[in-house]
């Protein structure tokens, strides 16, 4: 069976200490500990996660190491990313963005997993990165927050 591999940006790692997100947040990985998921780590995120604290930090640590892709910025990546912020879609403040983005976007990940509603959760920006994404020859993602993907596994026979 094909497991879904996820994209995680460094918000969803950040949510399982941020008492808006720390449910979900916390049951999604308890979902990927169960082998629900596969998660997709670019090294941008690694990059951002080594400034988190302490308990963010051990979030992505724990990791089951076979549930784990770790994905390397390269120049298609960024190029990708560069696109992003040509067409508009991004400032080139929210390099950082674009490169998770891009970088899901590359690997072929299933979907894109995020807590920033301002710079990736967003229906005009995800209309934005699936228009360059097709442009460029590659498919439209799916970009949701963690509520899309996790639920309470007490309600599922409602």
């Amino acid at each position: 069976m094909h497991k879904i591999r996820v994209y995680v940006d460094t918000s969803v790692f950040g949510g399982t200490q941020d008492e808006d997100f720390v449910e979900i947040s916390k049951l999604f990985f308890e979902r990927v500990h169960k082998g629900n998921f596969v998660v997709l780590l670019s090294t941008e995120t690694l990059r951002e996660l080594v400034k988190a604290p302490d308990a963010v930090q051990a979030v992505w640590k724990n990791l089951p190491p076979e549930l784990v892709e770790v994905l390397n910025i390269d120049d298609e990546m960024q190029e990708l990313a560069k696109s992003y912020i040509d067409a508009n879609v991004l400032a080139q403040a929210s390099e950082g963005d674009a490169l998770h983005v891009a970088a899901a976007t590359v690997a072929g990940a299933d979907l894109i997993l995020s807590w920033n509603f301002k710079h990736i959760v967003n229906y005009d920006k995800i209309r934005g990165f699936n228009s360059v994404n097709v442009s460029h020859g590659y498919r439209s993602l799916t970009i949701l927050s963690p509520f899309e993907v996790t639920y309470d596994e007490q309600d599922e026979n409602i």
